[in-house]
């Protein structure tokens, strides 16, 4: 995962302009906020930029944004360091909170940047802390079908929608030259299919189902929905 962590902490083009950027955090954090629960304690792991996670932190009692990249990370910090709802740490300081003291676990897009031995040693990590009753929401999986044809659609599709349609197609003609594209043609993305996953979410000690519909804009990848198992069924 190193790549990726090097990639995503540095001036990359992933989002076509600044708009692109601001309506896809947007779009998360509305979409997350869905499953919190007011009162609750919320890790966001792998959160990435988070631009907009005031929108989340407004109806949790905490939330905690795990991030690997110390560029992001320090933005973040900077960003929401006076919101005494929000607190920024790396993956290490997972071993520091006690077990069972979370009551939503969220991790979007980051499967497909694991090892499937890096997702079973994360996925562990995080059933620890996860309370009985709480609630894992595993988003943005890549399905085995799924091309950068079905990514670059999506993108099109959103960007009709917010305003920036012109700027994404410029933003993926860019992107055969980029060094996203070296890195997903060099180290590839992890895929699972829907029974693949949640037979290894049931390994880590959860019982899950595929979500309706994914977290942000991409229809063509997944979110999963994971109680601890032993857990009143899911709905």
């Amino acid at each position: 995962m190193d790549g990726w962590i090097d990639f995503y902490d540095s001036a990359h083009t992933i989002y076509v302009n600044a708009h692109h950027r601001d309506v896809h955090f947007r779009r998360l954090a509305e979409d997350l906020s869905q499953y919190v629960r007011p009162g609750a304690s919320v890790l966001d792991y792998g959160c990435g930029e988070a631009l907009s996670a005031d929108i989340v932190a407004a109806k949790a009692d905490r939330l905690i944004l795990i991030e690997p990249a110390p560029g992001v990370r320090a933005r973040l910090t900077a960003r929401f360091g006076k919101n005494a709802k929000i607190d920024v740490s790396g993956p290490d300081q997972l071993a520091a909170l006690p077990d069972h003291s979370i009551d939503l676990v969220i991790m979007h897009s980051v499967a497909q940047y694991l090892t499937p031995k890096e997702l079973d040693a994360t996925l562990a990590r995080l059933r620890r802390l996860l309370r009985p009753d709480g609630l894992f929401v595993l988003g943005d999986v890549i399905p085995p079908h799924t091309s950068a044809l079905n990514d670059a659609a999506a993108l099109l599709r959103f960007g009709a929608r917010e305003g920036f349609f012109f700027a994404a197609i410029g933003g993926l003609a860019r992107t055969t030259l980029s060094q996203y594209r070296q890195l997903r043609t060099s180290l590839g993305l992890t895929r699972y299919d829907e029974t693949a996953l949640i037979e290894k979410l049931a390994a880590a000690g959860f019982t899950a189902r595929r979500a309706g519909r994914n977290i942000g804009h991409n229809q063509s990848r997944m979110t999963f929905l994971a109680l601890p198992a032993g857990s009143a069924a899911l709905n």
